[in-house]
């Protein structure tokens, strides 16, 4: 795996707007989504999210936004209006970047030209859109409320819509195999801009899938295949010019999402709206900070105590080396372990790195960064673990 670019010192600082509505909830998701049958009042969101960008303004004074994305939920289901107002409170609270990426993610059942032409004009210019797969059949056991030709449809709107475009798709789905994903991934490829998220299948606490597995009507591929399905995909990317350059993600040169790089090298980002999170600094060091999980609830917050928290704390600094090793190993970059020591006042154990190198799980670049190998990526979990013990 080749190294990407340097790390910046100022790893960057970004805004997370958390949309919480969906039209259903997928069997897969244990994300904080909500499905509700009558219309949601968008301005008094909008009047919340101004309130709250207000209050974490007052927590990070000094700072430029450098990206701001639009998570959910379903954000493609708001107005564009809605985004935009969203967006002013957040320049008007902050200042955004002049060259800063504004995403939106958006379901292909949600899109519409026109609508998108308002996301657009509103400030988003780049838009991640949720296929998950390209195949009916299993679109519907995912729960997706659209079919295949509406995602290829959804495509062609965003590409001509935005600067910058990314899909996902979701793999080790029940009985698929390696020629079957081999065509899909293969397909996806011919029509893929700069950016796809590829996700396996994994079964999530509380979802309904969760519960399908336990009664036996839901079975997932063996771990042999699973661990094919990852090495194809892996393959297959770096070979169509779009290696992964975190676990999850591909990217060509520089298409790279830069808000999640924000996450990932441990910078500082606020998060606002239902459920979102953040870590900020202020003097005592870095903040972890949550907000309330329930739309209904959280607009009661805010509106009387003037924000969403509910969890507001400072880190430990063991929790700090645990986190910034967990978010960092992800990418292949991987971590400058000086910044390590600097952040937890002591090096990472040189007999633990020694035995990871001897077992071919990570390895060191040519800029001395600590980063996790092909062989490793598989087993992350545990080589985090084993690094933070």
């Amino acid at each position: 795996m080749a190294s990407r670019s340097p790390l910046r010192i100022d790893p960057g600082f970004g805004v997370y707007v958390h949309w919480p509505f969906c039209l259903s909830k997928c069997p897969y998701c244990d994300f904080n989504s909500h499905v509700r049958r009558n219309p949601v009042d968008e301005d008094r969101y909008v009047e919340a999210f101004r309130v709250e960008l207000a209050h974490r303004a007052k927590l990070t004074r000094g700072r430029t936004v450098n990206s701001v994305f639009f998570g959910g939920g379903t954000p493609s289901l708001m107005k564009p209006g809605t985004v935009e107002a969203i967006l002013q409170a957040i320049a008007d609270n902050w200042g955004i970047e002049k060259d800063a990426e504004i995403t939106l993610e958006a379901n292909p059942s949600s899109v519409e030209a026109e609508r998108f032409r308002g996301y657009r004009a509103a400030g988003v210019n780049r838009v991640s859109l949720g296929v998950q797969a390209l195949d009916d059949s299993d679109l519907r056991m995912l729960g997706r409320l659209h079919s295949r030709a509406e995602a290829m449809a959804a495509l062609d709107v965003a590409t001509s819509t935005f600067e910058r475009v990314s899909f996902d798709l979701i793999y080790g789905r029940p009985a698929q195999s390696i020629e079957r994903w081999r065509a899909e991934l293969t397909e996806a490829l011919a029509i893929a801009p700069e950016h796809m998220s590829l996700y396996q299948l994994t079964i999530e606490p509380d979802t309904m899938f969760e519960r399908l597995e336990r009664a036996g009507k839901l079975v997932m591929p063996s771990l042999d295949i699973q661990r094919d399905l990852w090495d194809v995909t892996q393959n297959m990317m770096a070979k169509a010019g779009m290696p992964a350059y975190e676990v999850s993600n591909h990217a060509r040169e520089g298409a790279e999402s830069r808000h999640n790089m924000i996450y990932w090298r441990y910078g500082e980002y606020v998060g606002v709206g239902p459920g979102a999170h953040g870590r900020i600094m202020d003097r005592e060091g870095r903040r972890a900070q949550a907000t309330e999980k329930h739309p209904e609830m959280w607009l009661t917050c805010v509106e009387t105590e003037g924000h969403g928290l509910v969890e507001d704390e400072a880190l430990s600094i063991e929790e700090q080396g645990d986190e910034f090793l967990l978010m960092g190993l992800r990418l292949t970059e991987g971590i400058d372990p000086g910044r390590f020591h600097l952040l937890t006042g002591k090096p990472l154990a040189p007999s633990r790195v020694a035995e990871l190198i001897a077992d071919g799980l990570v390895e060191y670049t040519r800029e001395g960064r600590l980063r996790v190998s092909a062989e490793g990526f598989p087993v992350l979990d545990a080589v985090v673990a084993d690094l933070a013990a």
